[in-house]
């Protein structure tokens, strides 16, 4: 397995099929897709991923803006600030809203399994889908404390808590809405379906705010790793799931659409994981390690934390105690979670994650050509920002020997 790198890929064999899954290598800064390894299949999918980002941001913002015009005065304000379409002072800003992975899902998934018709239908659901997104982001800003976001602050620190959460309550409001407002006969099990998955959201949410004020050696990779489902997993699922209902998709493709969400999205939350440690700050937009500086349990770091190697008991006494604000705190952490096996582990899930995946595109979506879509944004999703490279360690270091255990785990450096 190669360690040069933070993502996880899958590449297709002469068929078009899903074929190989790896962890890919750190790629230059200003070639988005394009893996350090040389250029390849991998190009062309990058390619085409930008190509729907961009086409899904088109088709969306409209609907998004008309969505956004009905707020009321200051909760209008926050939220075209926050989609970045505004400065704080009202004045108008280039924009800067996010890549529209979700959006994307939406109508890739509704054009893979209907066609353009299917597509066109579609979009009122995939901004319905992009706003509730948002909706998690302006909340979990305010909870996790997190200055920055798209390389600007965030809205509760130019606004304060009380406007950026009602901001959020009324953008909730405003995906539902749209849904509910949308003439196609799909809509009312898409309204359903969205709104169960807000459900599933904030109970990952809880479990996640409550994991916080655990003791790091109460906290298992078991729960962790459904955490991060529902925080993640759950709303790309969802969203390829509702591209499927306005597809008039068949139960077992739109289910199967919805795991190859949820699986794509873990991968998503595992490479996510390893860049809040390991990511450039000048590519991420947040500080170095900011995950580690509030002992955020995130997969990589319960996973070294239950390795039971030497390293793992070093990095729950770091985790103990409160960060001193200190460069080599961060440093001596990070390590700990590397020595344990942590970055190694979260790495290769990802690449099965994704290998899962495959498995259920390719039973939600047999045409490999009509599948391409999905396939590109799915391996768009954990080709992430360039990470640091890993330490050196000699071959008989402790993160060898670890064995975080993860029950669903089919493929790991561990045996798993």
């Amino acid at each position: 397995m190669t360690e040069t790198g933070c993502g996880a890929t899958a590449t297709r064999g002469p068929t078009g099929a899903p074929e190989r899954h790896g962890v890919i290598g750190t790629q230059r800064a200003d070639e988005p897709g394009t893996p350090a390894d040389g250029p390849g299949p991998q190009v062309s999918e990058g390619q085409e991923a930008a190509a729907l980002l961009s086409e899904s941001r088109a088709s969306v913002d409209p609907e998004l803006r008309s969505a956004i015009a009905a707020l009321p005065p200051m909760m209008r304000r926050v939220a075209l600030y926050h989609f970045g379409w505004q400065h704080a002072d009202g004045t108008a800003a280039e924009g800067n809203a996010g890549k529209a992975i979700r959006p994307a899902l939406v109508l890739t998934a509704a054009a893979a399994l209907g066609g353009p018709t299917a597509r066109a239908a579609a979009v009122r659901a995939a901004a319905a889908v992009e706003l509730i997104h948002n909706f998690t982001l302006l909340h979990d800003d305010v909870m996790d404390r997190d200055a920055t976001r798209r390389h600007r602050p965030t809205a509760w620190t130019v606004f304060g808590d009380a406007d950026a959460i009602l901001t959020g309550d009324a953008v909730q409001a405003l995906g539902l809405r749209l849904l509910a407002a949308d003439p196609h006969p799909a809509s009312a099990a898409a309204a359903i379906r969205l709104a169960d998955c807000v459900m599933e959201l904030c109970e990952g949410q809880h479990t996640d705010t409550a994991m916080e004020r655990r003791a790091p050696y109460e906290v298992t990779l078991e729960e962790t790793l459904a955490m991060a489902e529902a925080k993640t997993g759950a709303l790309l699922g969802c969203a390829c799931a509702l591209g499927g209902l306005y597809a008039g998709a068949a139960d077992d493709d739109i289910e199967a659409l919805d795991a190859f969400g949820r699986q794509a999205g873990l991968a998503f939350q595992l490479i996510d994981d390893v860049i809040g440690i390991w990511g450039d700050p000048r590519h991420t937009g947040k500080p170095a390690g900011a995950d580690l500086a509030v002992r955020k349990k995130s997969l990589p770091v319960v996973a070294a934390l239950t390795s039971g190697t030497p390293a793992a008991a070093e990095l729950a006494a770091l985790y103990s105690a409160p960060y001193d604000d200190d460069k080599e705190d961060l440093e001596r952490t990070a390590l700990a979670v590397e020595r344990a096996g942590g970055r190694d582990w979260a790495q290769a899930q990802a690449a099965d994650r994704m290998a899962r995946a495959m498995q259920e595109l390719a039973r939600a979506v047999p045409d490999p050509e009509s599948a391409g879509g999905l396939l590109a944004l799915a391996e768009f999703v954990t080709r992430r920002t360039p990470c640091r490279p890993p330490a050196r360690r000699p071959p008989h270091h402790p993160a060898r020997q670890g064995r975080p255990q993860d029950p669903g785990a089919r493929a790991g450096p561990y045996g798993t």
